[in-house]
């Protein structure tokens, strides 16, 4: 077994009435990629930045690379890399400028400073730009420079929040190549996201809910875990066909994805139940098929359990 990397024991916090995070109990391994994967509210960020020790926790304890987050904040810090979402990058300086600068924050070595930076840039493609203003950059181009910064002191741990929202789909597929090469050199990845497709690029995930856990397990197996068959049916009335679909019986959960809708169903009989009740609403459908469910179908489905 690998050494743990991070480990949380009944880590609580709380605003006011609204609880954030609800007694965590998570390890996650050192070299793995783990995703916290969860709508907004769900409790991530909170998460994110009780690990980092930006925060401190109403109960509970964490250990990040071994050090206690409530005893030793100091030492967690240098051991980390942390991306917010609203990363602290200087507009007015160029690349180069902000990751020098990060490099002077890190206490980075003078003498190790430039291969550092080098390769940093060249990981992320942005060894071009380097004299360009930061706030002259694309969006993707900025996560990729709030990234290099954040490894200038290379770090054990990686804290990523939601660093791809907001991205257009090439530079997110860019983003996570990157995450893919850190992989190799055994650097442990968390990164929080509300887009459940990148669950599946994870090695592990754990979907997160009302400040809880609800299922940790790599995407394979969260896929095979419904029990259920999946249906998916088409039609030109999605949200009328779900309306009908829901009062059918044996139908255990049910979701929407542009005209394609996704059923849980006790039995394959139900699939002929579904069929019959749309087409006495008069509801017609292009067709259906039993599918793998997605992680999005999944945590959908343990939701609407709860």
């Amino acid at each position: 077994m690998k050494p743990i990397a991070i480990k949380t024991s009944n880590l609580s916090k709380s605003f006011g009435n609204n609880i954030a995070v609800d007694k965590l109990d998570l390890e996650v391994e050192k070299g793995e990629l783990f995703g916290l994967v969860g709508p907004d509210g769900a409790g991530k960020t909170t998460t994110m930045r009780l690990l980092a020790s930006i925060m401190e926790p109403d109960s509970g304890e964490a250990w990040i690379a071994g050090h206690s987050i409530l005893k030793e904040a100091g030492t967690i810090k240098e051991k980390i890399g942390y991306m917010s979402q609203k990363f602290g990058l200087y507009e007015d300086l160029t690349v180069i400028e902000n990751v020098l600068f990060y490099a002077d924050l890190y206490e980075v070595p003078k003498k190790e400073r430039p291969q550092r930076i080098e390769r940093l840039l060249g990981f992320s493609n942005l060894s071009p730009f380097k004299d360009r203003l930061a706030g002259k950059l694309s969006g993707g181009m900025k996560q990729k420079l709030g990234l290099a910064c954040a490894l200038i002191h290379t770090p054990e741990v990686l804290f990523l929040d939601e660093p791809t929202n907001g991205v257009d789909p090439v530079s997110r597929r860019d983003f996570w190549k990157i995450l893919y090469d850190l992989l190799k050199e055994n650097v442990t990845i968390f990164i929080s996201t509300s887009y459940l497709d990148e669950a599946e690029r994870c090695t592990m995930i754990g979907l997160m809910h009302k400040g809880g856990i609800l299922m940790k397990d790599n995407p394979a197996v969260i896929r095979r875990s419904l029990g259920l068959p999946m249906l998916q049916i088409w039609t030109d009335e999605p949200r009328s066909a779900m309306d009908i679909i829901k009062r059918v019986e044996g139908v255990k959960s049910i979701s929407i994805h542009g005209i394609k809708l996704h059923a849980a169903i006790e039995g394959k009989e139900v699939a002929d139940a579904i069929s019959a009740a749309l087409a006495n609403a008069g509801i017609q459908t292009r067709g259906q098929r039993e599918i793998v469910p997605s992680i999005e179908d999944i945590f959908i489905s343990m939701v609407e359990r709860q």
